[in-house]
């Protein structure tokens, strides 16, 4: 496993920054007026009263918004870009059931327009997921969203490995007259990838390496958690089962059903990461799908994150997504939580990103007031303490710095 740090330009730049006069939402903490020093891409200091070495530059933020960058744990920026299909989607590799080798990093490209948008939104960070047409889809990689190549923006690699139960791989082996074509077929599927890669463990040989049952050992000895796409609650119900059998840690991506079974997850401290929430009920899987399940989620005790899974919702729209699950019945501070330390946990991150922090990354937005406004906007992004995007008033549009 690889826990790659950001390339310098953007973890180490050589000012130090003060941003003064801030309303600070640190997320682990409570709100203050006050100012947020950074120090080589660091968070070295914050509070009402902050000395500020003379050398620093100063950015008066006149009472605007101080967040700490918004995470979207769920997206295939880089390898689905959007309007975009047919040899420019990398998003599945689907010739064969099992594609545990395969590394979404490899197929990431950085100069998506989702980048550009993801930081028009806040977001710093995201987790990018092969699809979900596979039983097992293949590694997630954490990345932040500015960066000229993905070994300078990636922050965890593998970060996950993607798992599909319902209705996808049904469909894609169905149609190729394979297995698997059923549920019950899908689950048969991962149970013997787990058992082969259970025997692969036992023998140990050092001389016959297999990438494939290496991403699944990494899973079983718990150095990743298994990301398990599925949305009705009988599905939930089967990844729990499957993550017993085997003893991984197990996370639910979409959940759109999970509700229904809350209080088990929240018992056994499964997370889920839900959404996308504006999507219509296009096919069976979502008929559950309502923007109040998050809060039904969170008020059994489940640790949710919110998720676009862009490009099926635009990224830039993932606050907006809590907005509208706050005014359904979810917590405000949860849902500010859901896009920042919530999943940062997930993508086993906390140390470094998700709140303002000592110690932590610098990745700060500068909002024009509250981001649960949807007539707010972010004004200025840091990633590392390295500005990477501005709104221009002027002209209305966003201006990513160049990369």
């Amino acid at each position: 496993m690889s826990n790659a740090a950001s390339n310098v330009r953007n973890s180490s730049p050589a000012k130090t920054l003060a941003i003064t006069n801030a309303h600070v939402l640190p997320i682990e903490g409570e709100p203050f007026d006050g100012t947020v020093l950074v120090v080589d891409g660091k968070i070295a200091s914050l509070g009402g009263s902050v000395d500020i070495p003379a050398d620093a530059e100063i950015l008066d933020a006149q009472g605007q918004w101080l967040l700490p960058g918004f995470i979207d744990a769920h997206v295939h920026l880089g390898m689905h870009p959007e309007g975009e299909v047919g040899s420019t989607a990398d998003v599945n590799e689907m010739t064969d059931p099992i594609m545990a080798a395969v590394r979404a990093i490899d197929a990431v490209d950085p100069f998506d327009p989702g980048f550009d948008d993801a930081l028009a939104g806040g977001i710093t960070s995201v987790n990018v997921n092969p699809g979900s047409g596979n039983p097992v889809g293949g590694q997630a990689v954490a990345m932040h969203t500015h960066g000229r190549y993905i070994e300078e923006m990636v922050l965890r690699s593998p970060s996950g490995l993607k798992s599909a139960l319902g209705e996808n791989p049904k469909r894609v082996y169905g149609e190729k007259k394979q297995t698997p074509s059923t549920r019950l077929g899908t689950a048969m599927v991962i149970r013997k990838a787990f058992i082969d890669a259970q025997n692969y463990m036992a023998k140990a040989d050092e001389n016959a390496k297999d990438p494939r049952m290496e991403a699944l050992a990494m899973v079983l000895r718990r150095e990743i958690p298994w990301r398990q796409h599925c949305h009705r609650a009988d599905d939930v119900a089967t990844a729990m089962r499957l993550a017993d059998e085997f003893g991984y840690e197990l996370v639910i991506d979409h959940g759109t059903e999970a509700h229904v079974l809350a209080d088990v997850l929240a018992e056994r401290g499964i997370p889920v990461l839900i959404g996308p929430l504006f999507t219509t009920k296009s096919k069976v899987e979502l008929r559950g799908r309502s923007l109040a399940n998050p809060g039904k989620l969170a008020a059994a005790g489940v640790e949710i994150s919110i998720i676009t899974d862009h490009p099926v919702i635009p990224i830039n729209f993932l606050v907006h997504q809590c907005t509208l699950a706050i005014k359904e019945g979810l917590d405000r501070d949860v849902a500010l939580r859901s896009i920042t330390i919530h999943p940062a946990k997930v993508l086993g991150l906390a140390h470094r990103i998700g709140s303002i922090t000592e110690g932590k990354d610098a990745d700060l937005v500068l909002w024009s007031g509250d981001p649960l406004d949807v007539m707010q906007r972010a004004l200025q992004v840091w990633i590392g303490g390295r500005q990477v995007y501005r709104y221009d008033a002027e002209s209305r549009q966003g201006v990513v710095e160049p990369r």
